[in-house]
């Protein structure tokens, strides 16, 4: 028998504001992502285990592609292993939007295919069942 938390995923989107621009070029730090990826395993563990839970760790992270002041964000979370008390979940943060400068102050544009910037694995633990 499967469990039905295996598989879960849910999805955020976030815009990147300009405060967050670190580098030249407008560049956010790989560390936005994994904030956000907090996020989204919160809301993984609400939907699975009725509780916001704990991040233990991370596994695995891959910065993959530049994320930058103005894009949108598109953060998904998926359960790959249940535990008794953990869970495994895979993240991806893909770009999704992106702001186009070389049109205009305020021109932004959607992707046709979004951007892999973030890739992790990571682990969550939750109170023992009752």
């Amino acid at each position: 028998m499967t469990d039905p938390r295996l598989g879960v995923t849910v999805t955020h989107r976030r815009y990147v504001p300009y405060a967050y621009a670190h580098y030249a070029g407008n560049l956010v730090d790989g560390a936005y992502a994994l904030g956000l990826f907090g996020d989204v395993a919160t809301e993984v563990c609400i939907r699975t285990d009725g509780d916001e839970g704990l991040f233990a760790s991370y596994s695995d992270v891959q910065f993959r592609a530049p994320m930058r002041a103005g894009d949108v964000l598109e953060v998904v979370a998926t359960v790959t292993r249940v535990g008794s008390r953990s869970r495994t979940i895979d993240f991806e943060a893909r770009v999704v939007c992106r702001g186009r400068p070389d049109r205009g102050e305020s021109a932004a544009e959607v992707l046709a295919e979004p951007l892999v910037a973030v890739t992790a694995t990571g682990t969550v633990v939750v109170p023992a069942a009752a």
